[in-house]
């Protein structure tokens, strides 16, 4: 098999300079840099290295998706980026477990021994919502396989052709959590590998927890009353210009 590494960056600079000397590119056939109008030096930085982003910079976060599964190379796409919350020695990982038959497979911060973020925490409002979150989608859409523990966050691997399937149209961050419930309606074979979420390496963050979880929520109703109606247009969803 062969894979594509598709990196999401907005102002990262210092995130690029510590995590992305630690990926190892051997592991991948081409590398996208989907950046979202970053103005400190992050363009500069994958030109340095001999990567070079899409034509149209600037882009949604949504349409990265869009524009992984019309594009991508490889056999397998891997969602990843530099903030310091995403652990690079685990790419290995997510490789080794599509390559062994798997479909769709989610860095989960929930498992025994995994580490969420918030774990220093007295109080984790974050971890709590998306646990909330994450039953629900199980409670609503796994028929078979393993009980998903992190739903919702954006460290995954899934077959180029899988994710084409989704025809993915969540708006914003909640496009993951989309991923999650469509893969579960497709039969896809899903599976987790547990993640050391590490600490944030400056910037900022970009996904608000209220509006986000608001997103989520909708997308979780929505795709409870469309059933498999995504699947039967057979068109890509929001892609003009990708």
């Amino acid at each position: 098999m062969t894979h594509t590494l598709v990196i999401l960056t907005k102002n990262e600079i210092e995130g690029l300079n510590a995590i992305f000397p630690k990926i190892d590119r051997s592991l991948f056939c081409e590398i996208l840099a989907l950046d979202g109008g970053s103005s400190d030096g992050s363009i500069a930085f994958y030109a340095s290295h001999g990567i070079y982003p899409p034509t149209r910079q600037k882009i949604l976060y949504g349409d990265c998706f869009r524009y992984a599964a019309n594009h991508a190379k490889g056999d397998t796409v891997t969602f990843f980026r530099p903030d310091g919350n995403e652990d690079p020695s685990d790419l290995p990982k997510l490789i080794k477990k599509i390559e062994a038959g798997a479909d769709h497979v989610i860095a989960s911060r929930f498992l025994p021994e995994s580490r969420n973020e918030e774990d220093d925490q007295v109080i984790k409002l974050r971890a709590w919502a998306n646990r909330s979150l994450t039953w629900l989608a199980n409670a609503f859409f796994r028929k078979k396989g393993p009980y998903i523990t992190d739903t919702i966050n954006g460290y995954r691997i899934i077959r180029t052709q899988a994710l084409k399937d989704l025809h993915l149209d969540a708006p914003r961050f909640s496009i993951e959590y989309q991923m999650t419930i469509r893969s579960w309606k497709l039969g896809h074979r899903m599976e987790e590998v547990p993640t050391i979420e590490g600490n944030r390496i400056g910037g900022q963050v970009k996904a608000q927890s209220i509006p986000v979880g608001i997103d989520m929520v909708k997308t979780l109703f929505h795709e409870k009353a469309i059933g498999l109606s995504f699947a039967k247009s057979g068109l890509m969803s929001g892609t003009e210009g990708l």
